[in-house]
């Protein structure tokens, strides 16, 4: 019979509980994680389980925007985690992530663009900020007639939805593929380990549920890439004053979860540290203050976007500022 444990010898437990006997700096690490994050990473990843493992037995008119809204919720939880969240622990943040549903992009590769992003006194410039839309005049003047036709029905809202993922997809592996070639391969590891990422999520898709490579492709990347570019097609544009650079879509609780409250984008520039679900209080409580700092530069939903916009662009192509200035 195994000998029982002293009493003397273990540890006291204090009112807190077992959090007690945890080093401190563990402790308060612990305390600092967001379970709401967790809790979302939770879901999306059963859905997305039950949803191709149920593939078969579901119509494709079901599954595109269900798929296509998983992608691109992922694409939410991989901006939180590229902000610090959930934990303290970034290779933790980062494991959290690391099955690629999306297949386009190392997540390396668009954690270190978007923090370039993130300094807003170069927000919309060509050059400089890498998630810009426009391009600079002397790219503009070079453009053929078609590049041009395409880029100006790429500046609608349909343009942006249909045509949007292969200009994306063209601009990651063109890019990319461009850096290698000069022999700058600083992003070879971020590929490497996306190489793994897509593996996972391929192996699971294909190998166990069956679901032939175009129709994942078809009916949940392309869907969900559509999805995140709706959300980035009206969410900055060139003015003068940087503060009012960053828009503001009050969309309903379903788009508003879609994106992880980042449709609020003018708070998340002004206060990036936040999780998802404080920015919707923030903004509720400042709301006066955040449209007057934006220049008003608000939006009442994406179904308005989507129709204001339908064929008709919603910013010229060509950089409207040669030089942008701090506000």
């Amino acid at each position: 019979m195994p000998r029982l444990a002293d009493p003397t010898s273990l540890p006291r437990r204090s009112p807190q509980g077992a959090a007690s006997i945890l080093p401190s700096s563990f402790a308060r690490a612990i305390r600092r994680i967001e379970w709401p994050t967790v809790g979302i990473a939770g879901v999306l990843y059963s859905g997305f389980g039950l949803l191709t493992w149920y593939y078969h037995a579901l119509p494709w008119w079901l599954v595109a925007p269900l798929g296509g809204y998983l992608v691109a919720w992922h694409g939410s939880l991989q901006h939180e985690v590229v902000h610090g969240h959930p934990t303290p622990w970034k290779g933790l943040n980062e494991l959290l992530v690391l099955p690629s549903l999306w297949l386009l992009m190392p997540y390396g590769v668009y954690r270190d663009s978007h923090l370039v992003h993130h300094a807003d006194e170069r927000l919309t410039d060509p050059v400089e900020d890498p998630e810009s839309y426009y391009l600079s005049t002397d790219e503009w003047v070079r453009c053929g007639i078609l590049t041009r036709s395409f880029l100006w029905l790429h500046n609608t809202s349909l343009g942006r939805l249909a045509l949007g993922p292969l200009r994306l997809l063209w601009r990651t592996f063109a890019g990319e593929a461009l850096r290698f070639i000069r022999g700058d391969f600083r992003n070879l590891h971020a590929w490497l380990l996306h190489c793994v990422s897509c593996a996972l999520v391929l192996g699971w898709t294909m190998g166990v549920c069956r679901i032939p490579l175009a129709a994942y492709l078809g009916l949940f990347v392309y869907p969900g890439l559509a999805l995140t570019l709706l959300r980035s097609f009206a969410e900055h544009e060139a003015r003068e004053v940087v503060d009012e650079r960053s828009a503001v879509v009050e969309a309903g609780p379903v788009m508003s979860l879609l994106y992880l409250y980042n449709n609020l984008h003018a708070v998340h520039h002004a206060e990036p540290h936040l999780p998802w679900y404080r920015l919707a209080q923030r903004y509720r409580v400042a709301r006066a203050a955040v449209l007057e700092r934006n220049g008003g530069y608000r939006f009442p939903g994406y179904g308005a976007i989507v129709a204001r916009y339908l064929l008709r662009p919603r910013q010229p192509v060509a950089h409207p500022l040669p030089v942008l200035r701090g506000g």
